[in-house]
């Protein structure tokens, strides 16, 4: 069925991974991006048949990989990956992680903006448990480690792909198997990103492209006007933690990335993360 998955973490250039991947001769990534197969009941419940049909198109000899975070969102899909070593057991795993508070608050903004979080930051830590939970990456890995052994399961840090896009295609490719010659393709300039903290809403998006309505908005609605109803969907500046949230949550992550860390033969903390994954490539010890 498939070769390789991209298994999360959530906010963490999965979607840039995955993009890399598909524009390779002979790399067949699925369509959708994130199947979800293993990890949702409702998906699950389509059956083997329907996750072996996303891979249809893929020719002969091409490797197949999809990327879905949802795998490695412990404790809220719990059965994922006793369906993946069960019916996917040599497939090879791919791991991406950032700095476990900036990945915390990137979910907060995707989740605010589809209205799944409606309150504040330091609210939201303690009413959305799954916003730590998934930035816990040795948590995360753990059982994916005891099923499929280190061996074949790949860390790769944001930090290494920002500083060496290449070496890091170059990583991936050669832990996947693939034979060819990867070429990190240069994407277009990132979306702005206060634009990408924009609240879902179909009255706002009808109203914006319809055919006529957005002609007829654009001429007798005021640029400032226009911008002003902009702000009532949009969260203008990125959130930040209280610096009791910080040091709380300090606490819980060192304790995370010591565990992690070990698994590296590097002390990792939240105040030296940076630094070390953003430095030489880190394999399992």
């Amino acid at each position: 069925m498939v070769d390789f998955i991209v298994i999360g973490a959530m906010k963490c250039a999965t979607s840039t991974l995955h993009e890399q991947l598909a524009a390779q001769p002979a790399i067949f990534m699925s369509d959708p991006k994130e199947p979800c197969f293993f990890s949702d009941d409702g998906v699950w419940r389509n059956g083997l048949g329907w996750y072996e049909s996303l891979f249809d198109q893929a020719g002969p000899g091409e490797l197949r990989g999809e990327s879905s975070t949802h795998y490695t969102k412990l404790p809220t899909y719990p059965h994922t990956v006793e369906r993946m070593a069960k019916h996917v057991p040599n497939a090879k795993l791919i791991y991406m992680m950032r700095h476990p508070l900036d990945r915390l608050v990137s979910q907060y903004i995707h989740q605010w903006t589809e209205l799944e979080i409606v309150c504040d930051l330091n609210q939201a830590v303690d009413q959305h448990p799954e916003l730590i939970s998934y930035s816990q990456y040795a948590v995360q890995l753990q059982p994916f480690l005891e099923s499929y052994g280190k061996e074949n399961i790949l860390p790769v840090f944001l930090g290494q792909m920002k500083q060496r896009p290449q070496q890091t295609l170059n990583k991936v490719c050669d832990f996947i198997g693939y034979t060819g010659t990867p070429q990190w393709q240069e994407a277009d300039a990132e979306q702005n990103e206060s634009a990408q903290r924009m609240r879902t809403s179909r009255l706002r998006d009808f109203l914006t492209y319809a055919p006529g309505i957005s002609q007829v908005r654009q001429y007798l609605v005021p640029q400032a006007v226009r911008d002003r109803i902009k702000k009532n969907w949009q969260m203008t500046e990125r959130p930040e933690l209280s610096a009791e949230n910080v040091a709380r949550l300090t606490g819980v992550f060192d304790s995370d990335l010591a565990r992690l860390g070990e698994l590296l033969g590097v002390r990792l903390t939240c105040e030296n993360f940076k630094t070390v994954t953003g430095g030489e490539w880190l394999s399992w010890r």
